[in-house]
């Protein structure tokens, strides 16, 4: 009951702002179904500040949702990859959302390191700069310099943005469930599921160990390359609260001018883009969920160079496989293929008709394909794509949502690169031959190899569960006649598929 009450108290505040900066508009979209909230929504614009009058509505959520602190600019970046649930020109302006906030002290700094290590700053490093080179909602940077000279960037969390981010996050699933009782509508939009994927992102951010593992995990699958640079991060100074790793100089992906001044060949750049974009979604399946031109560096050398490791996607080795058919079906212009493939993922209902599937694919796919090259947008196309998904009752994919978003961040980069090229034509020949390897008579064979294997090691506890349920007294039924008589016979089974297979 308490809890409740001061969910409520905290909801009318937070109504309040939204109020304020025009951010309710989403009610009035809810007219023709629930007419209170409609109601609600108009009267809210009364209460609107003049001077935000002439903004759109996405930026007037994203003024909105800075003005509320931490949690709420979090939830925005959580949802510019929700096209499907606000519509792509809001996602669009929240995709622009600023996380940036006054620094806090920088006794404050050295406290919490100091705190977390248990020694002094000055043991730690021989230099630690006091003015942030960035302030975040969750964390500012300082620069620093160990004592064997290396040069090194400190993350540090803000004080007590932890504890003011469980408050939020325990009223945004408090809202969640309501939403989802009182709209049922709403369920095939998962908002329990949203603050879930928020609560996550917001876990990870708020223990920098988890962070610093995800830049070693992409560091590792880079090793060796030439054509890119993940910073080391630097255990011995990386805490729950305190993070240290290598510092990147380089230039912004997006300064052009400093590019050309440097020397430095944006074709080339853009092309080497596309290939680390496409390693990481489909050979990996792990990739930077926030490749803005603020987390990509251009090394003197031509490398490129990411930070900033709190948003990271995964995505399982059939997802990629189903990716990969459905932009190869996308781009040949083969629209049956395309509903072929929703249908065998299961991302869309065996009710719902192929047919009609196949002919929104194909509005969506024409007006984009058809495009002059440099033009071609597969991260609009997919956004459009999840925008009809209500019509075919098709469950929202937080996993391919995610990569729609950066999907838009590398084609943006790609064209302030090299305005003249798609990157999509470039990594092309990365996907026809991921996918002859993947998707290959060979791959087959190996895949097939594979679930033979785990089949093999899963049938003893099979067979033991099935003995168990047949005779309860026997405790380790596969000693008795019937129970060696059916391993026995299960094994042979086994070892002739497996025979046919690799045979």
């Amino acid at each position: 009951m308490l809890s409740t009450l001061r969910h409520l108290l905290r909801l009318s505040r937070i109504g309040l702002v939204l109020a304020r900066h025009g951010a309710l508009f989403p009610l009035e979209q809810l007219r023709s179904q629930h007419p209170a909230a409609g109601f609600v929504g108009q009267a809210a614009r009364r209460l609107m500040r003049r001077d935000l009058a002439d903004m759109r509505d996405g930026i007037r959520l994203a003024t909105a949702l800075t003005a509320l602190g931490p949690s709420f600019v979090k939830l925005g970046q959580v949802l510019s990859i929700r096209a499907d649930l606000i519509g792509e020109d809001v996602a669009r302006d929240l995709a622009r959302l600023q996380d940036r906030l006054p620094p806090f002290p920088a006794a404050d700094a050295r406290r919490i390191i100091e705190a977390e290590f248990e020694q002094p700053v000055d043991s730690l490093f021989s230099r630690f700069d006091d003015v942030p080179v960035a302030a975040a909602s969750i964390a500012q940077v300082h620069f620093a310099e160990t004592a064997d000279g290396r040069e090194v960037a400190v993350k540090i969390l803000r004080p007590g943005v932890e504890e003011a981010l469980a408050t939020d996050l325990a009223l945004f699933g408090w809202i969640a469930r309501w939403l989802e009782r009182l709209l049922p509508g709403s369920r095939r939009l998962k908002p329990v599921e949203v603050v879930r994927t928020l609560a996550e992102v917001v876990a990870i951010e708020t223990d920098l160990r988890m962070e610093a593992s995800a830049g070693q995990e992409l560091r590792e699958n880079f090793a060796g390359d030439d054509g890119f640079m993940v910073p080391e991060i630097d255990w011995m100074r990386t805490s729950a609260r305190v993070m240290t790793l290598e510092r990147v100089v380089g230039v912004r992906a997006d300064d052009t001018a400093a590019l050309n001044a440097a020397g430095l060949d944006g074709r080339t750049i853009m092309a080497n883009a596309a290939r680390f974009f496409f390693l990481q979604v489909f050979r990996d399946g792990f990739f930077h969920g926030d490749m803005h031109p603020g987390n990509l560096f251009i090394l003197p050398d031509g490398r490129i160079a990411v930070i900033d490791f709190g948003i990271m996607g995964r995505l399982d080795r059939q997802t990629r496989l189903y990716l990969a058919e459905m932009l190869r079906s996308f781009l040949a212009r083969d629209y049956v293929a395309v509903a072929e493939v929703h249908f065998a993922a299961g991302f869309v209902p065996e009710n719902q008709s192929r047919p009609l599937f196949a002919q929104a694919a194909r509005s969506i796919g024409e007006p984009i394909l058809g495009k002059p090259q440099n033009e071609i947008s597969i991260g609009r196309l997919l956004a459009q794509l999840f925008q009809v998904t209500a019509t075919f009752r098709m469950e929202t994919q937080p996993q391919l949502l995610l990569l729609q978003k950066t999907m838009v961040q590398a084609e943006g980069m790609a064209r302030l690169l090299d305005p003249g090229a798609n990157m999509w034509v470039l990594a092309e020949p990365l996907v026809r031959e991921w996918m002859i390897a993947n998707l290959g008579p060979h791959a087959r064979i190996e895949t097939a190899a594979r679930e033979a294997t785990a089949f093999l090691r899963r049938l003893p506890v099979a067979l033991d569960r099935l003995e168990r349920l047949t005779d309860p007294e026997r405790p380790w039924p596969v000693k008795t006649r019937g129970g060696r008589a059916a391993a026995a016979l299960g094994g042979a089974l086994c070892v002739a598929l497996l025979w046919l297979i690799l045979g």
